[in-house]
């Protein structure tokens, strides 16, 4: 099997946490936090990014955020317009509070930002091996 390399996006309407993560370490990595698409386009070139994995926004209901939700799908429909790579959806309930848990204290927005990116996709990397 050929190795895979992924980037993982927490996404923010101020800040783009990110991650990245390998089928061959099976890891994800916190990255850096973008503040652009443009950016982000540009990591995905450098870091030759095969797939990407964002999480999607949602109340603890299950229930989407209509305003935070727009800008989240506006994001979305840009990527998908400027990239021909599989974007893969998941839920990011608690990602967030899961990161100021392990050090990605609130003052320290850029850790906390790369962190979430991190959990969400380890979360994906984890459901990929079992399957």
């Amino acid at each position: 099997m050929e190795e895979k390399k992924y980037l993982g996006i927490d996404w923010g309407e101020k800040r783009l946490g990110l991650a990245t993560g390998d089928t061959e370490t099976k890891m994800a990595l916190p990255f850096k936090t973008a503040a652009s698409l443009a950016e982000i386009l540009a990591i995905i070139q450098a870091e030759e990014i095969d797939e990407i994995i964002i999480g999607r926004p949602e109340k603890m209901s299950g229930d989407q955020d209509l305003p935070l939700t727009a800008g989240y799908l506006d994001f979305l429909s840009a990527l998908q317009k400027e990239i021909a790579l599989p974007i893969i959806e998941i839920d990011e309930r608690l990602s967030s509070k899961a990161a100021d848990a392990l050090g990605g204290h609130k003052k320290m927005t850029a850790g906390r930002d790369e962190i979430a990116a991190a959990l969400i996709l380890q979360n994906y990397l984890d459901a990929q091996g079992r399957n």
